[in-house]
């Protein structure tokens, strides 16, 4: 093994692989889980079928990429490599369309610029569940990080993803109401990989399109590449400024999505969830049920209530909603992180869609994205306000909450009762008022997470503050 590649600084977490360049996502610790993740492959498929290999805009991407097509076919196995960055949907696509032995795909995601990472997309199109990527994890210790031969370079091809993704995200729209719309939309690329898809997208669907940052920059123009208010604040003022109908964006590699209402709102996945849910059910006429993690908005229950449909909660990470949606007919499966995919698609989160879908709702409805929202909360039963804390601890005072607080739950937070505790993932408190709180561990970071709903803000702020205050006491005493 090479110095400083040693296999315990490889973890997977929820979605694969990251790491910060140079430091530990290095090409030795490339080529070393390249063959980790062939040594799987070797099990699940055979080898007239092509290994897909995509990714995202960030430094040294594509070379890292070619460097795992190279161990590749050193190993036997055909590589069909994207011809440029593209989207994580699309590479997840393209892996079931191809009839392929899985992709690869080279993404941080919305991660800062200097971090890069790896994932494997199994043929279902959708995230590799816990058993595959263990199997990969267990590979990893002794796979080799030697450099490939540099032989049988023939095997591996060029492809452009994005004509047959195209095609079938067309199928999934209702492209004539789109068009008869005519709506004027803001699209903020962030600098990534959705640049040249979405944007053609909405010009296809007779949009009119004003686009941002739609040229790579690998570090994002020193921000992140992540849809949220503070990266929004030009889409914000480019759509108020304009009287856009809406404004779009997307993270990294596009799997996430970011929606701007015309007032400037940037609105919530959960907001986009329950709106997008009551938009399949009612202008759509489709059916099946309604898929979120632990986390995501309890107003999704109430709407499949209303309508009924089946509800599941899983734990958090798409894989688990992903999983879900292989098993079941699934009409929307999402998470209050920003991924959502829907019936008919495949089981991967694509913020391209979820915008698309979002602009398709105001279509059909000849309203307001905010007045579109109004609705959907009231019909749901909501107001409902969310929040999340992110309690940064050492590694100490963590293990001492984690250890401690699942034992001793609290019975009541904020003079509400407990009415029910879970643990699907985390701690979860249900409030006997209809609330919740969740309390579960980052799997990389000496972070504690705390989610928070309830039906007033006052509310919100006595519970988050209570909660914070219960986790300080765990911290270790010192001399």
């Amino acid at each position: 093994m090479s110095a400083g590649s040693t296999s315990d600084e490889i973890k997977f977490g929820t979605d694969g692989w990251r790491g910060i360049i140079a430091r530990d996502f290095t090409f030795a610790n490339v080529r070393k889980v390249t063959r980790a993740i062939a040594a799987y492959l070797e099990t699940a498929y055979s080898k007239d079928r092509p290994v897909l290999i995509g990714y995202d805009p960030r430094f040294l991407a594509e070379d890292f990429a070619r460097t795992s097509a190279e161990v590749l076919v050193d190993l036997g196995w055909t590589v069909k490599m994207v011809d440029r960055d593209c989207p994580t949907p699309v590479i997840a696509y393209n892996a079931r369309h191809l009839n392929s032995a899985g992709a690869l795909m080279f993404t941080a995601s919305h991660n800062p610029a200097p971090y890069c990472g790896i994932k494997y997309i199994p043929d279902y199109a959708g995230p590799a569940t816990p058993e595959i990527t263990d199997t990969i994890v267990a590979n990893i210790a002794s796979a080799s990080d030697a450099p490939a031969s540099g032989q049988h370079l023939d095997k591996i091809s060029s492809f452009d993803p994005q004509p047959d993704y195209l095609q079938f995200l067309y199928t999934l729209l209702d492209v004539e109401t789109l068009r008869k719309a005519k709506l004027k939309v803001k699209y903020d690329a962030l600098y990534s990989t959705s640049r040249g898809y979405l944007d053609k997208v909405l010009e296809y669907c007779g949009c009119e399109v004003e686009s941002f940052h739609t040229w790579r920059d690998v570090l994002f123009g020193g921000g992140m590449p992540e849809p949220k208010g503070e990266m929004l604040v030009g889409l914000v003022e480019s759509v108020k400024k304009d009287n856009a109908d809406l404004g779009l964006a997307t993270d990294g590699d596009s799997d996430r999505f970011g929606i701007v209402d015309e007032r400037g709102n940037v609105l919530t996945p959960n907001t986009i969830l329950l709106l997008l849910a009551r938009h399949l059910i009612k202008n759509k006429g489709k059916k099946g049920a309604i898929v979120r993690t632990v986390a995501t908005t309890h107003l999704l229950d109430t709407l499949a209530e209303k309508y009924g449909l089946t509800l599941y909660e899983t734990a958090v990470g798409f894989k688990y909603v992903g999983e879900k949606m292989r098993e079941t007919e699934v009409l929307i499966g999402g998470e209050e992180s920003g991924g959502l995919s829907i019936i008919g698609h495949i089981p991967e989160k694509d913020g391209i869609l979820a915008d698309m879908l979002v602009a398709e709702a105001i279509a059909y409805e000849g309203k307001p994205l905010s007045q579109l929202v109004e609705e959907a909360i009231a019909e749901a039963g909501g107001p409902l306000y969310n929040t999340r804390l992110d309690l940064h601890l050492t590694e100490a005072h963590k293990a001492a909450v984690l250890a401690e607080f699942p034992q001793k739950p609290p019975s009541e937070v904020a003079g509400i009762a407990v009415k029910e505790v879970g643990r699907k993932d985390g701690i979860k408190l249900y409030l006997e008022d209809g609330g919740w709180i969740l309390l579960r561990p980052s799997g990389t970071e000496p972070l504690i997470r705390v989610y928070v709903e309830t039906d007033s803000e006052e509310k919100l702020s006595k519970i988050a503050a209570e909660m914070d205050e219960a986790i300080q006491k765990f911290a270790p005493v010192t001399a």
